[in-house]
């Protein structure tokens, strides 16, 4: 069998500014469309078939320009693949988040969480509480399936905004995940532009500080002036079905303890949750054996495997509480791998979009266009995030908006004399910081499955991802920590030794 050769310069020519006008155009008017007809419902499927026609459109403009169908669509079936250890990590978090119900390890959680948070600090409290996790771990996405997971649950019980607790979360999770050394995109910044990390990391801390500051007050003023819908007697009521319902003790910690220890280790994350998984069913099995025979429904079978039933459905199909209390039940009836599928799909069709787009060059034009506008280096900084955001929305992935822009700008840079710490420390203050502001990206997809909030609801309130960008361009526009480079500051090869992808 002989394979078809590949594009070639002399075959295929550059994309136009009118293949990216209609593309960009129509596929953008249909994602609005999407969220003004569906809502938050939007991304179980509407937005799929939105990236769908957006994926078919830049398949189009490619094969017009003379690239081959075949290598599109080898482009398409890479950028899936890139986008794999996401979904494994994804329908493991659905499995963990199911097994974590049964095992009365979130009840546990929640029932010590409202014991212990005020609602007149919860909000601040939690974004704080996240990011000191997520900086000993290096984690956002473990944060939020883990300690996420449970804030949701305690504010539900308190009577607070679930949306403003996801952005709260939200929020302290990326602040420290941006900051840590551990973290994959902390990383892979610097090793795009050729600096070492803690360069990058003190660089960071003069846009990062004063952007959280501003979200731990804006949460403090939230949670100051809001009153909890919930009052003594239904927090009462909340702690009483806890612990008629589940066995509560510090025992069933041990699976959050075992992620966190494992994570903190550099353990690759599929296998630090799966861990967790495994570590939540034996306790499941040993404390929770009623929660288990009433959740199989299986009278009509032995001890043994009414436990089995119980504990291999949950890993598939969650869990379905039946505390009595309505509110409770649907606070905890959730996880399982099939919780995940939309979530999966939506990142299935993203990568096609955006494979598509990167293939056809749809991206890089539009990119160039862009620097051809920069005037001076704030209008080069504010072009750069303006970029950061625009490839998360169009090829929905953090780690091609880093990549593709910190190529595409680094000669800018360079040009203009700027040490390439300024373009790594943009990249994350916009590349990672916006990932999950957008509904179809997959650090948005995965937050939405994850805390059970959709995007659009949470978006307002992750103030710390929102502001962090502008704080960046208004350095840019004043001068202020824009530091000049000297002789040996820019390393050639560092895009060729960048990291393509990492665990999140």
């Amino acid at each position: 069998m002989t394979s078809e050769a590949p594009d070639s310069e002399a075959q295929t020519r550059p994309a136009s500014v009118a293949d990216v006008a209609i593309t960009i155009g129509i596929t953008v008017s249909l994602l609005a469309l999407s969220v003004a007809m569906f809502g938050s419902d939007s991304s179980s499927g509407a937005n799929q078939i939105a990236l769908v026609i957006g994926a078919v459109l830049a398949t189009g403009v490619g094969i017009k320009n003379g690239h081959r169908w075949n290598v599109i669509e080898r482009n398409i079936v890479d950028g899936i693949a890139t986008a794999m250890p996401a979904i494994l990590i994804l329908f493991s978090v659905g499995s963990l988040i199911g097994m974590w119900m049964l095992s009365g390890t979130v009840p546990t959680m929640i029932y010590y969480g409202l014991l212990l948070l005020d609602p007149a600090v919860f909000y601040p409290a939690s974004c704080l509480l996240c990011a000191i996790v997520a900086l000993s771990i290096g984690s956002s996405w473990t944060v939020a399936s883990t300690l996420g997971v449970a804030l949701i649950g305690v504010a539900t019980a308190l009577g607070l905004s679930v949306e403003i607790t996801a952005g709260a979360v939200i929020s302290g999770a990326y602040f420290g995940d941006k900051m840590s050394p551990l973290s994959d995109t902390t990383n892979l910044a610097p090793a795009v532009t050729g600096i070492d990390i803690f360069t990058h990391i003190r660089h960071m801390v003069w846009t990062t500080t004063p952007s959280f500051l501003f979200a731990l007050a804006a949460f403090a003023l939230i949670g100051w002036r809001q009153t909890p819908d919930a009052g003594d007697v239904g927090l009462e009521q909340t702690l009483t079905l806890l612990q008629d319902n589940f066995a509560i003790g510090p025992t069933m910690l041990l699976p959050v303890a075992l992620v966190v220890f494992l994570a903190a280790r550099k353990v690759p994350a599929v296998a630090s949750i799966l861990a967790g998984v495994a570590l939540g069913a034996v306790i499941a099995l040993l404390f929770q054996r009623p929660v288990i025979v009433e959740f199989a429904s299986a009278p009509d079978t032995g001890r043994v495997t009414e436990l089995f039933k119980g504990v291999w459905r949950v890993l598939f199909d969650g869990y379905a509480a039946s505390t009595g209390g309505e509110n409770l039940d649907a606070l905890l009836s959730r996880g399982g791998m099939s919780s995940m599928l939309n979530t999966v799909w939506l990142i299935i069709t993203a990568m096609c979009f955006g494979s598509a787009m990167e293939k056809a060059g749809i991206l890089q034009r539009l990119v160039q266009g862009l620097v051809a506008f920069a005037r001076g280096v704030g209008g080069l900084i504010a072009t750069t995030v303006a970029t950061c955001f625009g490839v998360n929305a169009l090829a929905a992935d953090q780690y091609m908006s880093i990549v593709i822009t910190g190529r595409m700008f680094r000669d800018e840079y360079k040009a203009r004399g700027l040490h390439p710490k300024n373009l790594s420390r943009v990249l994350e203050d916009s590349g990672t910081i916006t990932s999950p502001l957008v509904p179809w990206n997959t650090c948005g997809a995965y937050m939405a499955a994850a805390l059970g909030v959709p995007t659009i609801a949470y978006l307002p309130f992750c103030f710390f991802n929102l502001v962090n960008p502008f704080v960046s361009i208004a350095y840019g526009y004043t001068g202020f920590k824009i530091e000049p480079a000297e002789d040996g500051d820019w390393d050639d090869a560092a895009t060729d030794r960048a990291p393509q992808r990492a665990d999140h």
